[in-house]
This record gives structure tokens, sequence and C-alpha cells, in this order.
């Protein structure tokens, strides 16, 4: 069976801003399956939730900052639960040393659990810095090593940025990867940015055919620049490459 195809909302993050229940409106009419949530403005989580049922749109995941999840724990759970969240993901963290980093997945390593009991599961979002820090060291790995019920929501944009073969590393760390975060790889004079699916450089029907293979349950798109195009055209292009991809991938079944 086909993965559901999610968008995660930073790529409308002016949109968010404006009016965040208008912008779910415009990812429904768009056609995504699914939400993954950054922020929810103040907005209670009865009131996302019911236009959430109102546009028959599914949270796949949610971002929460270790901040946040930490500082605010039970209510945060609370929040998540009321919302109809499965997976609580961890986006981003960043330590001077490796024991900063250590003492991160410590800290992860006691919720973990309390999110598991309570039916959620617990992500953790890469960017390329936790494979670039520290010579010869996978922090990612460490990770993994250190929380056993944790798991990953690999950004393979950020893989490839760090210089990873992205495939090999997707398949020695298969029984860690829940999701995967979709958006292509375009190459500028001042540097990589990203852009929309299949005007990069990146392999994504790879990608896509790993996914199969681990029957995975979404597929999330981003989007975080953009050259020709505003972003809610960038979220359209990308959902109609990514059902295109999907289903040369799943012709055969």
């Amino acid at each position: 069976m086909k993965p559901n195809i999610s968008l995660q909302l930073w790529s409308l993050q002016e949109e968010c801003q404006k009016d965040l229940l208008k912008t779910l409106e415009k990812v429904k009419a768009i056609g995504y399956e699914g939400v993954e949530f950054y922020d929810y403005f103040d907005y209670s989580a009865e009131t996302l939730k019911a236009k959430l049922v109102e546009l028959d749109l599914v949270v796949s995941s949610s971002h929460v900052s270790f901040q946040k999840l930490t500082e605010t724990f039970d209510e945060t759970l609370a929040f998540e639960q009321a919302l109809g969240n499965q997976r609580i993901v961890v986006p981003y963290l960043q330590g001077e040393s490796l024991a900063d980093w250590q003492g991160y997945f410590e800290t992860l390593k006691v919720l973990a659990p309390k999110i598991k009991a309570a039916g959620l599961q617990l992500l953790y979002h890469n960017h390329s810095h936790e494979l670039t820090t520290f010579p010869e060291v996978d922090l990612l790995a460490q990770l993994i090593a250190t929380v056993p019920e944790v798991r990953l929501e690999v950004d393979t944009y950020w893989l490839a940025e760090a210089g990873v073969p992205e495939l090999p590393w997707l398949q020695k760390h298969q029984e860690q990867i829940e999701l995967l975060h979709i958006k292509d790889l375009l190459m500028t004079e001042t540097g990589s940015q990203s852009t929309e699916i299949g005007q990069g450089q990146l392999p994504i029907r790879s990608y896509l055919s790993f996914a199969k293979a681990r029957k995975m349950p979404w597929i999330v798109v981003e989007q975080e620049a953009f050259q020709e195009h505003q972003p809610l055209i960038s979220a359209e292009i990308n959902l109609k490459a990514i059902k295109e991809l999907l289903e040369e991938v799943y012709k055969d079944d």
C-alpha cells in the first residue's frame, strides 16, 4: 500500500503565521492527506482537531522542540493526544561537545518510554551537523544506541548535504527509520538549497523505493527555499511530483 503524503507546514510558514486554519484548508485543497505541524500558534488542540476532522486531514507527526518537551512534558503530551497526533518529533539539537549530545540523549532515554506508554512514538529529525560536527562520530547512531525506543524521521536532503551516501546509510539504520522528510537539492553559485521535487539532483525515486520496502505509513514533503514559485505553488508541484514517482515505484503492486 502506498504511503500517505503529508506536508511539513514550515514550507508555508508565512501562510501559517497569517492564519493557520485557512492554511490547513489550502493544504487540503491542494490534495495532501496530512500535515506535520511545527507550531500551533496558540490554537487549542480541540480547535485544531475539529478543523482537521472537518477537512479530513490527518496529523502525520508534529515537531516539538526539546525545550518544550522537557519543560512542559505532561502538558505537551496531553496536547498531542487531544490533537490526535501519534508521533512527537524532536526537530533539532545542538551541542558543543559530545558530552552535551550525550546529555540530550540521556534525557530522551527517560522520556521515550513515557511517550510510548501514552500511545505515542518519539522520533528525531536530523540535519547535517549530526554527521559532520565530530569527525568519525555519527551522532544519530549514538542516539539510536542510547535510546532504544526512539525512531528517526530522516531528512534525506540533510544526509546528502552532510556528504553521506544516503541509500547505504538508510539501509544500515532501516530498523530505526519510521518517516522520511523529502525535499530536493539544488546547487547554486552560493551553495545548495532546497527546491521543488524533480528540479534538483537527489535520487528521490530511490528514497521512495526504500520507503516502500519499509512499508512506511507517511512521506513528509518539505521545501525551505523558493526560486521561481510562491510556496503554495511549490507545495502543489511537490505533491504532483511525489505522486508520479510513487506511481512508478508501486506500478507492479
